[in-house]
């Protein structure tokens, strides 16, 4: 017992301590990428730069035309600044974009998992349930914490289920049919039990929980799959 409470520990912070470690990793990488990036973009002035220098070293223009074009040059070095600080804004956004995705993706991953995991450990160990009362006058049935309100047919089927279960028996569709309209069970058909037992899980509502609380046994018929202590009629 303490090596399976110390594994159960351990997997307990593992998976925590995995979900920050690629976290951070997707934030690293997406960081250096960006640093890469942007160290490798030309410089927004270089342009503007350029066209500077043009003026610097050409002096000796003073034609009207000259000048114009150099005034075009400028205006075009502005305008390709301007562009490129915008391009640096939309990359930016685009990476932060990119990381809250990958970190939403690796979350979402982890949560799948340890669903899966939990979804496995209820169907080898079949639902807990602590308490099942079953209140035929009020149509209601009270399992551990939930109230479900039932149909005359659906708590009649659960309420045999729940009697069965009492004395350690597993009932056929036959026979479920049988002890409900009172005929023998000879007279009844196997498909009208197995429809019965479906509608009670329809009724029920949550598919899984269903699923494991009427147990179907291969072969043998159905019963709960509950401690025959927690129940009790009302």
């Amino acid at each position: 017992m303490p090596e399976t409470s110390s594994f159960a520990t351990e997997a307990k912070f593992t998976g925590p301590r995995v979900v920050a470690l690629g976290i951070a990793a997707i934030v690293l990488i997406l960081a250096v990428a960006a640093v890469f990036l942007f160290l490798n973009l030309p410089d927004a002035n270089a342009f503007n730069a350029r066209v500077e220098q043009l003026f610097v070293e050409n002096d000796a223009l003073t034609g009207e035309a000259e000048i114009k074009l150099l005034e075009i040059l400028a205006q075009s070095g502005t305008a390709f600044s301007d562009t490129l600080t915008s391009y640096r804004v939309v990359i930016f956004v685009l990476m932060l974009f990119a990381t809250a995705l990958l970190v939403a993706a690796l979350v979402f991953l982890v949560v799948i998992v340890a669903m899966n995991r939990r979804m496995s450990e209820i169907e080898r160990a079949g639902i807990q349930v602590n308490s099942l009362i079953i209140s035929r006058e009020e149509r209601t049935v009270y399992l551990n914490n939930m109230e479900f309100s039932l149909t005359e047919a659906a708590i009649e089927t659960l309420s045999v289920l729940a009697e069965a279960r009492m004395d350690d028996d597993v009932l056929t569709g036959a026979e479920l049919e049988a002890v409900i309209s009172g005929r023998h069970a000879s007279d009844c058909e196997e498909a009208a039990g197995a429809t019965r037992i479906k509608r009670l899980r329809d009724a029920l509502g949550n598919q899984l929980m269903s699923e494991l609380l009427v147990k179907t046994i291969a072969r043998r018929g159905y019963m709960l799959s509950i401690d025959k202590g927690v129940i009790r009629m009302v």
